[in-house]
Order: structure tokens, then sequence, then C-alpha cells
């Protein structure tokens, strides 16, 4: 097993962009189905709209190789799209925040929760302005600017140094539940910010979050840390044990964010060193990152006898959800290459998880270029149970550009610079 060349990544990079311009829309960017198709009747999503703005964002910025038919003007313009949805569409001028899902016919939030505001989907109003920022897109300043001040009054919680899961439209109710997603997703919005606007505070929010979850929750359980938890921060072992295969809150631990919490760790003590900020714990947070890059690897890989990533185990290490889903992959390869950059020492096994990976995204998830299968099922057929159709292009850009970067900055400004 080998890792992919350089010009199959950046081909591979070209086609996906070509697949996830499809998804523009009035309001945004929506979901794609099998064939390219916008399924309307799922909304507009916020969350969608936000990873296509960041992934065009990046294109505008990337060197031509990376493009294919498509141009920077054209990458440009797909940004620009997006961020004037979150600005014109997505923005709720009478409450603030931004609501979750738009009706692809009128453009109002969506029936059946689509006016709450969450924080996993925030996150990535947060990424996408960063970005956007970078490329010098129009209006991602302003967007910026909002979306910064709206974490910092509504979803960072300073006593915790963790983050509020939802409201209603509102703002006026709390979600009596708090996410781990939805932590992880902040920090990766916070890693943007810092490095756009220069202010250590999201940075060292970042690190305070990594610092709970990585430090101090993954070790008390073996790596497989709880996902779900009360509002006072206590694991709740049990939620949603009646709905394992949940898209967003399954059942019992997730090996994929395991090594996306890897990462992210990783890039985070990077950006501390290069701002030259020094904190106890580092040491801790970085031995903790390369344990559940190789428990991921260890306990979600090929674990029921055939090759890929189980979705979900218990807290034995069970598998629970036996389907394989393509983002899981894609964050094993990027942490594989983040974790071989962090560590030279450790380079070469870290490197054989980044290229295990790659062996199976290229044996079972790339349907045709820019296609990739969102789920498959214990035997490697497609499957839909949790993911229908090919929304997302943003696990897999992400994680094909890793090995031309370096571990900071943030993927935008990293991103810029390899056009210098």
């Amino acid at each position: 097993m080998t890792l992919p060349t350089d010009e199959t990544r950046a081909r591979e990079i070209a086609d996906l962009l070509a697949w996830g311009a499809r998804a523009r829309h009035e309001f945004g960017f929506g979901y794609l189905g099998d064939n390219g198709e916008i399924l309307t009747e799922r909304g507009i999503e916020l969350w969608i709209t936000c990873r296509m703005t960041h992934c065009f964002a990046l294109a505008s910025m990337l060197p031509e190789r990376y493009l294919g038919e498509l141009s920077r003007e054209e990458a440009r313009a797909l940004a620009a799209h997006g961020i004037a949805s979150l600005a014109d569409h997505f923005h709720d001028a009478d409450y603030g925040g931004y609501v979750a899902a738009l009706d692809a016919e009128t453009g109002e939030p969506a029936a059946g929760g689509g006016d709450r505001k969450q924080a996993y989907a925030h996150a990535f109003v947060v990424l996408a302005a960063s970005s956007a920022r970078v490329a010098g897109i129009e209006g991602a300043q302003a967007v910026l600017d909002d979306a910064l001040a709206t974490s910092t009054e509504r979803w960072w919680d300073e006593d915790a140094g963790m983050v509020y899961e939802s409201y209603d439209r509102r703002f006026s109710e709390a979600e009596a539940y708090r996410g781990v997603n939805a932590a992880m997703h902040t920090v990766e919005s916070y890693l943007a910010a810092a490095t756009v606007t220069g202010d250590d505070t999201y940075l060292m929010r970042a690190v305070r979050i990594i610092d709970r979850v990585v430090g101090d929750l993954a070790p008390q359980f073996q790596w497989r840390f709880p996902e779900h938890l009360d509002t006072n921060y206590e694991p709740i072992l049990d939620f949603n044990r009646d709905k394992p295969a949940d898209p967003f809150r399954p059942y019992g631990a997730t090996p994929g964010h395991w090594f996306e919490w890897g990462r992210l760790a990783l890039q985070s003590l990077a950006e501390l060193e290069a701002r030259g900020i020094e904190r106890a714990g580092s040491a801790r947070i970085k031995d903790g990152a390369l344990a559940l890059i190789e428990a991921g690897a260890q306990e979600g890989f090929g674990v029921d006898g055939e090759p890929g990533y189980v979705y979900t185990t218990d807290f034995d290490g069970t598998p629970v959800v036996h389907e394989r889903m393509h983002w899981v992959a894609c964050e094993a390869f990027a942490a594989g290459i983040a974790a071989a950059l962090a560590d030279p020492a450790l380079a070469e096994r870290f490197t054989a998880i980044a290229a295990e990976a790659w062996d199976y995204i290229e044996r079972f998830l790339i349907a045709q270029p820019g296609q990739w299968i969102h789920e498959l099922d214990r035997h490697n057929s497609p499957a839909a149970g949790t993911w229908e159709g090919k929304p997302d292009i943003y696990h897999a850009v992400q994680a094909l550009l890793m090995p031309d970067l370096p571990l900071a900055p943030a993927f935008a400004p990293a991103v810029a610079h390899l056009s210098e």
C-alpha cells in the first residue's frame, strides 16, 4: 500500500470540485443525490452551504493543477455566492445567528426545525467566512465578524471551556444536551479564525476544548470516548442506543472522530508553536492525539473481518454500526499524514495508516472521478441507511490537500502559500 501520487491527488481534487459545483442553488448549496441532482426536499442546509463555500474559497487560491476545468474565477464566484447566501438568506436579522436550513422553494426557514440555531452548523459559518476572508471574497469579513461575535455571545461557555449545543430561533431556550461533535468543529473553526484574525483568544479556546476532550475525557475511556454529554458535561452513555446509526449523534464511540480530534489537536499544537506560545499540558495533548489516531486504526479498520472502518463501537471496542462512511476514511488519511509530520520518529507507522486509508478509498469509495460513495455496508456494497447521495466534498478535499500542507497555519492561509 502506498500514498497517492501528487498527480492523482490533484486530479481527484479537481473532480471533487467539479462535482461540488453542481450543488449551487439560489439560496446556497444543496444536498446532492447520487446522480448530482439537488435533493430539494431536504432543504438548503447551513452546514452544507458553509462546507461548499469553504472548499471553493480554497479552490480559488489553489494552483491551476488542482482545478481541472474549473477556473479560479469560477471558484471565486462560487465562494462569493456562498458568502452572499450566508449574509442574505441564512443570517437571522431578527434574532441573530444563522438558521439551520431553508426551504428550497421559498428561502424561508424550513419546516421541522430549520429555524433552530446549532453550534455544529455555526462553526462552519466561521470556517467558511475565515477561508473566504483569506481568499479576498467580498462580504466575508462582515460575515466573519458577525459569526465570531455570535460565537462568543451565544455558543462559548467560558466556565466549562466548551460550547452549548443548540437553541430555538430566539436564543431563548438552550437544548439540554452538550455534544462533543459540535465542540470538535468549533475547534476547527477557532483555529481558522485565530489564523485569519491574529487573535490568540480563539486559539486558546480551541486548546481548552482539546484539553478537555483529548486530555481528560478520552483517556478515561481508553480513547473510546462518549460524545453525548448532559448540561454539566457529564457523559450520557446510553444516548441514542435506540438510534445507533444517527448521522450526527450516533450511539457509542465514533472512530472517525478519534482521527479528527487527533489531527485537530496536532494542528493546534503546531499553531501554538508557530506563535511561540508555551502552554502546560501540551505534551499530554500530543500523546493523546497520537494515541487516538492509533486507536482509530486499530479498532476501526477491518475489525469485523472486512476491509473498512466501522462507524461506531461500544465503549469496550465492540463494533455497533458496521457500515462504512466515506468521511471516516478521509479523516484516517488526513490524521495519518498529520501525525507523521508531528512525530518524525513515528512517521513510518502513521504514513502506513494514511496509506491503508488511501488503499481503501481507491478500492471501494471512488465510484467515478469526484464521486465518492458516502456509505457502504459491512461487506462494502453501497448503502444509504445513514447517508443517502453524495452531498459532501469537504472531508475528501481537505484530506487530499494534507500532504501538501504544514500542520500550521490553518487550511486557507496554508493553501494561499501554495501559489506563492
